[in-house]
This record gives C-alpha cells, sequence and structure tokens, in this order.
C-alpha cells in the first residue's frame, strides 16, 4: 500500500476558509465588513502577514474589497456572475480538462437548458428565439460572423428560458472554450453554406420541440447534434464518456 504525500496546509488558509464558511451560511452578509487587520490577528491568533495573505486571497476571488488604510475593515461583496464566469472559464481552461470532459460537461447542460426551456417558456422567450433563428437565415446569406452571432443568441435565449443564471453563465463559458478548440470545423468545411444550412434545420427543429413543450426531444436534440459535430474531434476511446448521453 502506497500513501501520497501530504501538503501542509498553511495558516492563511484556515483564516480564508473560516470567513468564506461565515459568508456561505449567511452570518456575514454582503455589505458588512470584516474586522480589523489587528483584531482579526486577535481572533485568529496568527500574525499580521497571514492576515494580509487571507484578505489578498479573498480579495482576488472578489469576495471582499479592501482599501489601504480603510479603518472600517475590508466589505464582503455581493456574489457576482462576472466572478463566476470568470472562475469558470480558468477552470475550463485548465490543463488536465480534455475536450471529451468539456463535451461531456456541455451535453449535460445543454440537454437540461432544452428540456427546461421547453417546459418552462413563455410567449416572450419564444419570440426571442424566433428573433435569432431569424437572424441565422439571414446569416446563411450574409456569412459566417453573422451567422455564429445569431447561434450564440438563440442558445443564450434558450439558457434564459431556464430562469437559472447558473445555467446561463455555465453555457456560456461551456460553449466558448469547446467552439474555440474545434473552430477549424467551418474553416475546412468543403461547403460553409450546405453546413450553415443543416445546423439552420437543427435549430428549427428545436424551435419547434420547445413551442410544443416536448422537452424530452429537445434535449434529445441538442445533445445528439452537439455529439454528431463535435465527437470526432475526441480521440475514440474517449467517445464512451458521451455516448451514455444519447441513450
Amino acid at each position: 500500500m502506497e500513501f501520497e504525500p501530504v501538503a501542509p496546509v498553511r495558516a492563511y488558509q484556515r483564516v480564508v476558509e473560516q470567513i468564506e464558511e461565515a459568508v456561505f451560511s449567511g452570518r456575514i452578509k454582503p455589505g458588512d465588513r470584516l474586522p480589523s487587520e489587528r483584531e482579526l490577528m486577535v481572533q485568529f491568533d496568527v500574525g499580521r502577514s497571514t492576515v494580509r495573505e487571507a484578505l489578498r486571497v479573498l480579495q482576488a476571488a472578489e469576495m471582499i474589497r479592501s482599501r489601504p488604510g480603510d479603518p472600517r475593515g475590508p466589505e464582503v461583496l455581493a456574489a457576482s456572475p462576472a466572478a463566476l464566469h470568470r472562475s469558470m472559464h480558468r477552470l475550463a481552461r485548465a490543463d488536465h480538462l480534455g475536450l471529451s470532459e468539456l463535451l461531456q460537461f456541455r451535453m449535460v447542460l445543454d440537454g437540461s437548458a432544452h428540456l427546461l426551456a421547453a417546459q418552462l417558456r413563455t410567449e416572450d422567450h419564444l419570440a426571442e428565439l424566433d428573433a435569432a433563428l431569424e437572424a441565422m437565415r439571414a446569416g446563411v446569406a450574409k456569412g459566417f460572423a453573422e451567422f455564429s452571432h445569431a447561434d450564440v443568441a438563440f442558445h443564450e435565449a434558450i439558457a434564459r428560458a431556464t430562469g437559472n443564471p447558473l445555467l446561463v453563465i455555465s453555457g456560456e463559458v461551456v460553449r466558448g472554450v469547446v467552439l474555440e478548440l474545434i473552430e477549424d470545423k467551418l474553416e475546412h468545411a468543403d461547403d460553409r453554406t450546405a453546413l450553415m444550412r443543416n445546423w439552420l434545420a437543427h435549430h428549427e427543429e428545436v424551435l419547434g420541440a420547445i413551442r410544443d413543450s416536448d422537452g424530452e426531444r429537445a434535449s434529445r436534440l441538442a445533445k445528439q447534434a452537439l455529439y454528431d459535430n463535435y465527437a470526432e474531434y475526441v480521440p475514440e476511446e474517449q467517445r464512451r464518456l458521451l455516448q451514455p448521453l444519447l441513450a
């Protein structure tokens, strides 16, 4: 039996953990002020450098805003969608995540978003999707840049129809990273117009399913299209990670 070496936990990490827990539990609320550096040193029984490093980490994570010399102490910030977006974007670009994991995650996200959108959409959401689809039709003639912009708008409208901002942010990040990794699909396509028309037909089917409140069909269409378009970029032995989502 072999064990991995244990990394020592530094004192500032324990300080960060306690403050994070206080924020997540609601004991400290957005707009509240943390104690001064001196008071934090006393409460945590640590040195000034430890407190300052913990505050630096919390500020980098956008949990607090600290101004040098402010006698009131660091201000606790409200959770920010922009901060979540940046964190997820860094994670999605991490070296240990491959295209198979990212594509699998996107299939899960898009499948769930399409299912929810079909059940929760309003007439306003349908109008938004109609407008995006019409822009995609126009984009076929105008070029891929216009088409792609409308395609993104279509998917963002579906995500918003779920009413869940986490799905909006997560879908946006993963969709962008996956597209960056496989951006040569259209670059090397023999017939770009034919490819755009195929994608347009798919989106028309999806909108039909959402309009009919057929969540299972919308979800199935989303996942199958992702697999059909992008699985070729995944090593064959890793496609097993994607195939259970097609059942």
